[in-house]
């Protein structure tokens, strides 16, 4: 039997609450009390926090500064506002947080994170794209069962005027400080080649295998939330979860059949079957380490989880260590529009390079003598081989389109005008570039957390903040 943690960490959940609206942003899970000025001693910064707590309540959060962020000010509403926000996401996880001073440190501590974030947003004039904030939007019409955004507008606005501005700017906010942090971070976590030879060389490695494994997986769900468990009903979930792991020792297992005989008097239904074919880099990180030591057939031990105790059997395992892609071998002939030529200049070139291609003209000799794409020009348009993904949209449709040895018709992407040729089309075994590209991102995962505490810590240290008494 093994114990693991898949819940987050209440301080990384808090920055969350306080920080995000579900944009994708991860925001420190490490901040602790806001660092004084040269204007508070930390001998005195204990009695601060104190104080603040003793003072701020819904009942005595009279408005006022409570923080200066450089030039900028944080009022004691704004504090009030975010930690009846924590508050009431925490209670409805179930998780619910007393107003402390611990807590309000940390969402002071929070807020003001994201005022030095978005003053430098505003510094640099980083802005999300618009599609992003309205796929977010229409996402969040979904959740409320809304049919579009215009009428997720029409309910809040008719909940609280202006509700729908507020958060859309809240979402714009949030987005604009992930891309920053995204950034930044980049600028910070450097992977060279050796860590990837490194990493593949690891036990961790493994995971990246395009091996396919079929399960079944089973979990023991409990009566209550786990802390709140009594030694008797611990025991109860595990004794169902053994009985079931001898029943799915079976080779021929009747699933449906063992959860029914396993059930018994256990008063919540269990739950799980089979999952399918996954690799392994798809499925969590605890349950995969189980899975790939697994033979075919194999049963884990009981896994106690704070959500529930998990079976699972590896019925299948399909090998599969070759990642094919299609590649086209593609020329194309650019015509640029621009402040020299418009599109309607640009068009009747393009038609008329196209007739001359219908007319027995080389394809190659055009492009080389014609095409306005510097780089492919002079290889008589030649892009080499493309991959999915490689070209914008527009271009990739035609290409896949076309038949090897023909050419397409005119047609135009952000660009200008083309017209490109299929030579000829492969599979092509990329698991070796799958599997560095994989590990690089592997890596970049483990080293990005520390990355954002080192960014946020720099920023903070160079920023001038004082807490108002």
């Amino acid at each position: 039997m093994r114990l693991f943690c898949l819940n987050q960490s209440r301080r990384a959940v808090l920055l969350a609450m306080v920080l995000g609206t579900g944009v994708g942003l991860s925001l420190s899970a490490q901040a602790a009390t806001v660092q004084p000025t040269t204007t508070q001693t930390s001998a005195n910064q204990d009695d601060t926090t104190t104080n603040l707590a003793a003072r701020l309540s819904p009942a005595t959060s009279a408005d006022g500064i409570i923080a200066l962020v450089n030039d900028n000010a944080i009022l004691k509403s704004d504090l009030m506002n975010a930690i009846n926000r924590t508050q009431a996401r925490a209670q409805a996880e179930g998780q619910p947080i007393a107003n402390s001073p611990e807590l309000q440190s940390e969402v002071l501590n929070a807020l003001i994170l994201r005022e030095l974030q978005l003053s430098l947003i505003n510094r640099s004039g980083l802005r999300p794209n618009e599609d992003a904030i309205n796929q977010r939007l229409a996402q969040i019409s979904q959740a409320e069962g809304l049919g579009s955004i215009s009428a997720l507008q029409q309910r809040l606005d008719a909940q609280q005027p202006g509700s729908y501005a507020a958060l859309r700017a809240q979402l714009i906010e949030d987005a604009s400080i992930q891309a920053l942090q995204q950034r930044q971070i980049a600028n910070r976590v450097r992977i060279s080649e050796q860590d990837i030879d490194a990493f593949l060389s690891s036990p961790e490695a493994k995971r990246l295998n395009q091996s396919e494994y079929q399960t079944l997986h089973i979990r023991v769900p409990y009566v209550d939330d786990y802390s709140r468990l009594s030694q008797a009903q611990r025991d109860e979930a595990l004794q169902v979860a053994q009985t079931l792991r001898v029943r799915l020792l079976d080779s021929n297992v009747d699933v449906e059949q063992a959860l029914l005989n396993a059930q018994g008097s256990y008063p919540i239904p269990l739950q799980g079957g089979d999952m399918g074919f996954n690799k392994a880099v798809a499925l969590p990180t605890e349950l995969a380490d189980e899975i790939t030591n697994l033979e075919v057939g194999g049963v884990s031990a009981p896994l106690v989880t704070p959500s529930g105790i998990d079976i699972v059997k590896l019925t299948d395992k399909r090998s599969s260590d070759i990642t094919l892609i299609p590649q086209w071998r593609t020329r194309h002939i650019l015509v640029k529009v621009d402040e020299l030529q418009n599109n309607a200049l640009a068009e009747q070139k393009i038609n008329d390079l196209y007739n001359q291609l219908r007319s027995g003209a080389d394809f190659a000799d055009l492009a080389s003598t014609y095409s306005d794409d510097p780089g492919s020009a002079g290889r008589g348009g030649d892009l080499e081989w493309v991959s999915e993904q490689d070209m914008v949209g527009p271009f990739e449709a035609v290409m896949k389109n076309t038949a090897v040895g023909d050419y397409s018709a005119p047609f135009k992407t952000q660009f200008g005008w083309h017209i490109l040729k299929v030579d000829d089309k492969r599979q092509q075994d990329v698991s070796a570039e799958y599997r560095r590209n994989t590990a690089r991102q592997a890596l970049y995962q483990r080293l990005a957390p520390q990355a954002r505490e080192d960014w946020l810590q720099d920023l903070r240290t160079s920023a001038y903040i004082q807490i108002i008494e």
